[in-house]
């Protein structure tokens, strides 16, 4: 017996195709594609524009492939927190951050985590897989299904593992978030640890969103120790790619700055931050770190932070300190970790994202 088809594994045009297989005219793939990335179905019985021999015709060739909504937590200040279940039994964490008229989701690429970073959580469990392009896709869709009528109006590839480790699905993920979800590509930004290759190959073949890099030292010395993918990519490389990398008018790279106390916090950390970015249109985004159990890292002083940004403004550079929002949840940047199996799913519950 053949394996029925995980539609949302399938491009616009895989899709187009396997309805023409099915003897069904072109509005009809228009209309599915619909009822997936716009009002979020989760199965094919839920398109009532098809009539019900219709979908049991389908429905004998394939079905509407969903991540499980596992668990669901919200934050003190109004973060909200989603444990997804995947079909092989991994799970994924994605965060919903609301402010006023906007609703950002940061959301994963992998299952895990192979960069090691040490300020981060999600680096202890080391890297399981990637996530498919539909699975990164589906995190979205899961959290539409359950804001209606209210939609996500940003994404960040902030979450669990290193987008650009997984390229291709990623640039896929994106191509279907703008066409198929109708998310702008001002309103999308990626994240990356620095994998050098990958950003300058990122403008050739994925949208033109936005790009962050987390850059997080001044010197390869202290980057080394707290970001082993610097030994690979060292800074040299990582600011020489940012200074190639291709900016339209008006737009600018973000760069991301974890405060490690007495790490990466000093004034003159500032001021060779400072000489690092000079010629690079970018923007700077100071984050004290979020300590979690176990890390023997600690979030500096405000003062200190406040010591740290001023070097920067008093040379007209754009540096923004970004408070984390669901500390509370551990699901501020860097304590993201999927960290239950389903056999502990199992014994808690869990909730369908229908």
């Amino acid at each position: 017996m053949s394996r029925k088809i995980n539609l949302k594994s399938l491009s616009s045009d895989e899709i187009a195709g396997f309805m023409e297989t099915q003897g069904l005219p072109v509005y009809r793939t228009d209309q599915l594609l619909s009822w997936i990335y716009t009002k979020c179905a989760v199965s094919l019985d839920e398109i009532t524009e098809f009539s019900k021999d219709l979908r049991k015709r389908l429905g004998e060739k394939a079905y509407i492939g969903n991540l499980l909504l596992a668990k669901r937590e919200r934050s003190s200040d109004g973060t909200e927190k989603f444990l997804f279940a995947l079909e092989d039994g991994q799970t994924i964490e994605s965060v919903l951050i609301p402010d006023k008229e906007r609703l950002t989701l940061c959301i994963s690429s992998q299952v895990g985590c192979a960069m090691g970073c040490r300020f981060c959580l999600t680096g202890r469990s080391g890297l399981v897989r990637n996530l498919r392009s539909w699975e990164i896709v589906d995190q979205i869709l899961g959290v539409n299904r359950l804001m209606t009528p209210k939609k996500i109006t940003n994404i960040v590839f902030m979450g669990m593992g290193e987008p650009l480790a997984n390229f291709d699905d990623v640039v896929d993920a994106l191509k279907r978030i703008l066409s198929l979800i109708g998310i702008s590509k001002r309103r999308i930004t990626v994240s990356t640890a620095g994998l050098v290759p990958k950003i300058l190959e990122l403008p050739g073949k994925a949208p033109d969103v936005n790009l962050a890099i987390s850059l997080n030292a001044t010197t390869d010395a202290v980057r080394d120790r707290i970001m082993p993918i610097n030994k690979k990519y060292p800074l040299r490389s990582l600011i020489e790619a940012c200074k190639r990398y291709p900016l339209k008018p008006r737009r600018v790279l973000t760069l991301e700055y974890v405060l490690i106390a007495g790490v990466n916090d000093s004034v003159e950390d500032s001021r060779r931050l400072m000489r690092l970015l000079r010629g690079i249109r970018c923007k700077i985004n100071l984050i004290p770190l979020n300590a979690h159990e176990g890390s023997e890292m600690q979030r500096p002083e405000h003062a200190v932070v406040l010591a740290f940004q001023k070097v920067l403004t008093e040379k007209n550079m754009t540096v923004l300190i970004r408070e984390s929002r669901g500390q509370d949840i551990l699901a501020a940047c860097g304590q993201l970790r999927g960290r239950y199996s389903m056999v502990q799913l199992r014994g808690k519950g869990t909730e369908n994202n229908g």
